[in-house]
């Protein structure tokens, strides 16, 4: 009798594992191939973008695809990319989103910032506020997301662009870079390089390979990028104005090959990061747990593991990672991170959909 509960008791015990994992999340949106980004309407509705050029917006549990996207230059990791909301949307209607475009100098593509309103499912009043040149042909390191501060000034990435030994060292190119705009797209006074003959003016930070999380912290207000290395040497910087961030000068990682084209792993004048990752996860995605949903994870950073296929909850201590805890394990290749109008964490999985991340 008492082998028999106590197998009863495995029994159930295994019934209860298997129900709480299965409880670890809930599908919203399914069937998404890309959800590169991601965004919530006041009315609790969300538009998304598909890498391979569709703009959703997601009402009511129908999936309506937006009339008037730009015309997207799909190749290798480009396409259509992040999308954010102006902090002021609900008096505004103001919609950002980046893209790789063809328009421009030389042939293939690089990455747009464009602002558009919605109206009945199209898009109208389209805006290009910035557009890395020159265009190339190759189909790695586009960036890109996109963030806000408290001043509305827009922040975007753009990847550099394959080009390692050009790009992000040199303040007079695009790519390897983290820009930063007003709002309407002109250049604020304050940024560090505008009195710098033939720079970019738009630089806010230089010296990046390819961030793909972008968010401002909302206890410090300070605006936090994680970036892919090579093979090894994933990164999260704090963002500080005309810093420079060291690829391909610095880095932890070395080439996919195996061999060095560093010996570096600081110098002088460049910032380290605050954390980084070796083996490389492929980070893509982030957003800070900034409601009471999830009790103690508040202020916890989420970022998604494209390698690895789960989601990382960075314990935050001051501007430092104390611990990472891995969720959803094998879930598939997390691509998108945000908090939704009602607290909760929504994640965009590739081959998945937008799914809701259940408190424990």
């Amino acid at each position: 009798m008492k082998q028999f509960i106590y197998i009863l008791i495995i029994y159930f015990g295994v019934l209860v594992s298997g129900f709480s994992q299965s409880k670890e999340y809930e599908l919203i949106v399914p069937d998404l191939t890309n959800p590169w980004g991601f965004t919530f309407l006041p009315d609790n509705t969300m538009l998304i973008t598909e890498k391979e050029g569709k703009l959703i917006h997601f009402k009511d549990g129908v999936k309506i695809e937006v009339q008037g996207v730009p015309e997207i230059y799909l190749r290798g990791q480009g396409g259509f990319l992040d999308i954010e909301l102006h902090p002021d949307y609900q008096k505004n209607n103001w919609i950002y989103f980046t893209y790789v475009s063809s328009e421009g100098i030389g042939s293939g593509g690089n990455t747009a910032l464009m602002r558009a309103k919605l109206k009945n499912n199209q898009l109208i009043d389209k805006e290009v506020l910035y557009k890395a040149s020159p265009n190339t042909t190759r189909s790695q390191h586009f960036g890109s997301r996109i963030t806000f501060d408290e001043e509305n000034h827009v922040y975007f990435s753009v990847g550099d662009r394959d080009n390692r030994d050009e790009n992000p060292q040199d303040i007079t190119k695009d790519g390897g870079k983290i820009y930063r705009l007003n709002d309407d797209g002109t250049i604020p006074k304050d940024n560090p390089f505008v009195k710098i003959n033939n720079a970019k003016k738009a630089i806010y930070s230089y010296g990046h390979r390819n961030p793909q999380g972008m968010r401002m912290n909302p206890l410090t207000k300070e605006i936090w990028s994680h970036e892919h290395g090579p093979k090894g040497g994933d990164e999260i910087n704090i963002i500080k104005i005309g810093k420079n961030y060291g690829w391909p000068k610095v880095s932890y990682g070395v080439n996919y090959s195996g061999t060095k084209f560093t010996d570096n792993t600081s110098l002088p004048g460049m910032e380290n990061p605050i954390y980084y990752w070796t083996p490389s996860i492929a980070p893509s995605g982030m957003a800070f747990i900034n409601s009471d949903k999830y009790g103690s994870w508040k202020g916890n950073l989420l970022i998604g593991s494209l390698k690895f296929q789960y989601l990382t909850r960075c314990i935050l201590k001051g501007n430092k990672v104390f611990k990472e805890v891995k969720m959803l394990k094998g879930i598939g290749r997390v691509r998108s991170i945000a908090q939704g109008l009602d607290g909760f964490m929504y994640v965009g999985v590739e081959n998945l959909g937008i799914i809701k991340l259940l408190p424990k």
